[in-house]
């Protein structure tokens, strides 16, 4: 009975052999694919911290809706006529304290002028000093901050003294203090007042995040790769270490705009003919009794803004914070 015919060992090595390169060559076009060709490829490319937090608050209702009333906000700062088409200096004594009425829904103050139109022509004042006083603390916490932490010594010494000194500064004593003696009605004595004081906070988390991002591996390659001081600190550890900056910024805005107020109604913030929610709440205080929609109305829109700028930094936050996640 004759035996029967088996392959020998090389062929069957060789039919391995080009099976398995089959296999490679099946999976490496699999790959070259990707997700949008029906192959079963690699994900994109890794996102950045700055692309996740932004998916994080598209997706979050907080930050949606405050969203919404800052840029609600910011558009009747901009042209307040779009919402209310009368001068908030004209006044009729003769309408003094009157409630709603038809076509003046928030009624007058005890000069007889529209709350409706003051309240919107003063949401100008309230934003125009949060924004701007926010951008000057933060480039200028920022900048002595981050230099300090970044060279360290003799430097890193002096502003944290010169930081605690001003820590010690009384926020409200010191506006009562020093623009009492401005008598200019403009917004931009309490912005340079709140950038005078509002620096040490930023330099101090600046400083910190500068001293964590500059100890990484990447910056300690770059150092030994020759790259200047500016580079490194321009291209590799600055742009790792603003974001806890940002966070404290976008919240403390909401804050600069009730301090802003708060020195309005001391008297020694904005001061009439300017327009502001602060004055306003300061003069219709004494008849809170007999006519308290003249205080209610400046309170209320004052409340939204501040909120609406503490959501928004809270959402920032939660986006930005890799430990909250």
């Amino acid at each position: 009975m004759p035996e029967p015919q088996t392959p020998d060992d090389g062929a069957i090595a060789a039919t391995g052999a080009g099976a398995a390169m089959d296999l490679a060559t099946s999976e490496a076009e699999t790959l070259d694919k990707g997700p949008g060709a029906g192959g079963q490829g690699p994900s994109d490319k890794p996102r950045s911290l700055w692309s996740d937090a932004w998916r994080d608050l598209r997706r979050n209702p907080i930050f949606i809706v405050s969203g919404l009333v800052i840029l609600f906000l910011v558009v009747i700062s901009i042209w307040p006529s779009l919402l209310a088409s009368g001068n908030p200096l004209t006044c009729d004594l003769g309408k003094a304290q009157r409630g709603s009425e038809p076509g003046h829904p928030m009624g007058y103050n005890q000069q007889g002028c529209d709350v409706y139109t003051r309240v919107v022509y003063g949401a100008r004042a309230s934003v125009t000093v949060g924004v701007c006083a926010t951008v000057g603390v933060a480039l200028l916490g920022s900048v002595l901050g981050g230099l300090a932490g970044f060279y360290g010594g003799f430097w890193d010494t002096l502003l944290s003294r010169i930081t605690d000194i001003f820590f010690g500064i009384p926020v409200v004593l010191g506006g009562l203090v020093i623009l009492s003696v401005i008598t200019s009605t403009t917004v931009w004595p309490v912005i340079g007042f709140i950038i005078l004081l509002g620096w040490p906070q930023i330099a101090r988390i600046a400083r910190g995040s500068v001293i964590t991002a500059k100890q990484n591996d990447y910056v300690q390659a770059a150092r030994a790769l020759g790259a200047s001081d500016s580079r490194m600190l321009l291209r590799h550890v600055a742009p790792n270490a603003i974001a806890p900056v940002i966070v404290v910024a976008t919240i403390a805005l909401g804050t600069y705009i009730a301090l802003e107020a708060t020195l309005s109604f001391l008297g020694v913030g904005l001061k009439p003919p300017a327009v502001s929610w602060g004055i306003d709440i300061s003069s219709a205080a004494p008849y809170i009794r007999n006519a308290p929609h003249m205080v209610l109305w400046p309170s209320g829109a004052l409340a939204v803004t501040v909120l609406a700028f503490i959501m928004l930094g809270d959402a920032v936050r939660d986006a930005l914070d890799p430990k909250l996640r």
